[in-house]
C-alpha cells in the first residue's frame, strides 16, 4: 500500500497550487461580495489543460486520473470555494455523464468543448420537488416524430449560464405506473429554454447557480444519452463520482480554515503569550489537522478505487459525508480560535464556513449518504 503521489500527480499539485495561490485566492473575498463569476480563471484553467483533466486525449482531455481531479478540486477550493465547486461540477457532472454514457459521436461532438472550456459542464437533475427524492422527477420529454419535446423545470443547477449544452433527466414514459427516466443532451440556446440566475445564496456566491425552465423545448432523439429509461441508473453512477469531487472540495475548504487558524494562533498574543502555546488551542488545532488528514485519505481511497475499476459507491459516500461534516466543524473552530476577528469578513474564515455548508447538501445530503452507506453494508 503506497500513499505517495506519483510524479505526475505531484506536478499537477504543484502547478495548480501555485496558480490557485497567485490567481484564484487574491480576489476570492471581493468575488464573494460582488458575486462575480471567475470567468478569466476558468479560461486560464482551460488553457492549462485542467478542464479536461481526467478525460482521454482523443477527446481533448489530459488523460489524468481521478486522484489528480481530486487534487485540483482541493487546491482550487482551498483558495476559493466557488472556484472549487465550479470545477468539480464541470468535470464530474458536466463531462462525466457524456464520457460514461454517450455514443462515440456524442463524445466527439461535446467533450472537446468541455475539455477546452468553450462550454462549462452542467447537469440538470434537481427539481423543486425532486431533491433527495430524485425519482420524483416531473420534467417530461414526449416523443414527437424524431424529436423529444421537453417541459419542466430544474433548480440549483451549477454552471448552466456558461454551458452551451447540458444533460438533464426527464420522464420519457411510464410502465405500470413507474416512471421511465432518461437523460437527454439539450442545447441551452434551444427555443423555449430559459436560464435564471437569481438565487441569493448563503455562500459560494461567485459560483453560478441557476434555475432552468423548459417550455416545449424540442431536441432530436439522437440527443438521448445512453439507453432510454436508464437515466435513473446513470445519475446514480454520476453522483458517485461527483461525491469524490465534493469530498475533495470540503478537504480544501477545511485545509484553508485550518491554515488561517494556525497562522493566527501563532501571531496572536493573549496574556503575554501566543494562542498557539495554550493547550486548549493546541488541542483544537491538533484535532483539525487529524480530521483533515483522515478526510483526504478517504477521498484518495475512493478516487483510487474508481481509477482501478473497482466498486466505490460506499467509499464515495463515506468520503463525501466525513469530509463535508469535518469541514464545517473545522471552519467553525477556526472562527472560534480567531475570536471576534473570526466574525469579520476581513479574516476570511466566516466565508469558508458559509461556503462549506453546501458540501453537506450537494450531491446528496448527509442523511442520504448515511442511507447509501447503510445499504452498502447490508442493512
Amino acid at each position: 500500500m503506497n500513499f505517495e503521489l506519483t510524479p505526475e500527480q505531484r506536478l499537477i499539485q504543484k502547478t495548480i497550487r501555485e496558480f490557485a495561490r497567485e490567481e484564484v485566492e487574491p480576489g476570492a473575498e471581493e468575488r464573494d461580495k460582488t458575486k462575480a463569476f471567475p470567468k478569466k480563471i476558468f479560461e486560464d484553467l482551460g488553457q492549462m489543460g485542467m478542464l479536461g483533466l481526467p478525460f482521454p486525449e482523443e477527446y481533448g482531455g489530459s488523460g489524468a486520473d481521478t486522484i489528480s481531479f481530486a487534487i485540483v478540486t482541493e487546491e482550487l477550493s482551498r483558495a476559493c470555494g466557488s472556484a472549487g465547486i465550479t470545477y468539480s461540477a464541470h468535470i464530474s457532472l458536466g463531462g462525466a455523464p457524456i464520457y460514461l454514457f454517450g455514443t462515440e459521436e456524442q463524445k466527439r461532438e461535446y467533450l472537446p468543448k468541455i475539455c477546452s472550456g468553450e462550454s462549462l459542464g452542467a447537469f440538470g437533475l434537481t427539481e423543486p420537488n425532486a431533491g433527495s427524492d430524485a425519482g420524483g422527477t416531473m420534467t417530461e420529454a414526449k416523443e414527437e416524430g424524431d424529436s423529444f419535446v421537453i417541459n419542466g423545470s430544474k433548480c440549483f443547477i451549477t454552471n448552466a449560464s456558461y454551458a452551451d449544452f447540458l444533460a438533464l433527466t426527464a420522464v420519457t414514459g411510464r410502465d405500470n405506473g413507474q416512471k421511465e427516466i432518461s437523460a437527454i443532451i439539450v442545447p441551452t440556446n434551444a427555443e423555449g429554454f430559459q436560464i435564471n440566475d437569481n438565487y441569493d445564496k448563503m455562500g459560494l456566491n461567485s459560483s453560478n447557480t441557476t434555475e432552468l425552465v423548459l417550455e416545449d423545448v424540442r431536441v432530436p432523439q439522437e440527443n438521448l444519452l445512453g439507453e432510454k429509461g436508464k437515466g435513473f441508473k446513470q445519475f446514480l453512477i454520476t453522483l458517485d463520482g461527483g461525491r469524490i469531487g465534493i469530498g475533495a472540495m470540503a478537504v480544501g475548504l477545511a485545509q484553508a480554515a485550518y491554515e488561517k487558524a494556525l497562522n493566527y494562533a501563532k501571531e496572536r498574543k493573549q496574556f503575554n503569550r501566543s494562542l498557539s502555546s495554550m493547550q486548549a488551542i493546541q488541542f483544537k488545532l491538533a484535532d483539525m489537522a487529524m480530521k483533515i488528514e483522515l478526510a483526504r485519505t478517504m477521498v484518495y481511497k475512493a478516487a483510487w478505487l474508481k481509477d482501478q475499476g473497482k466498486p466505490f459507491t460506499k467509499e464515495a459516500s463515506m468520503c463525501k459525508l466525513y469530509a463535508s461534516e469535518i469541514s464545517s466543524e473545522v471552519a467553525n473552530q477556526a472562527i472560534q480560535i480567531h475570536g471576534g476577528y473570526g466574525y469579520m469578513k476581513d479574516y476570511h474564515v466566516e466565508r469558508i464556513l458559509r461556503d462549506t455548508k453546501l458540501t453537506e447538501i450537494g450531491e446528496g445530503t448527509s442523511e442520504v449518504q448515511r442511507m447509501v452507506i447503510a445499504r452498502q453494508i447490508g442493512c
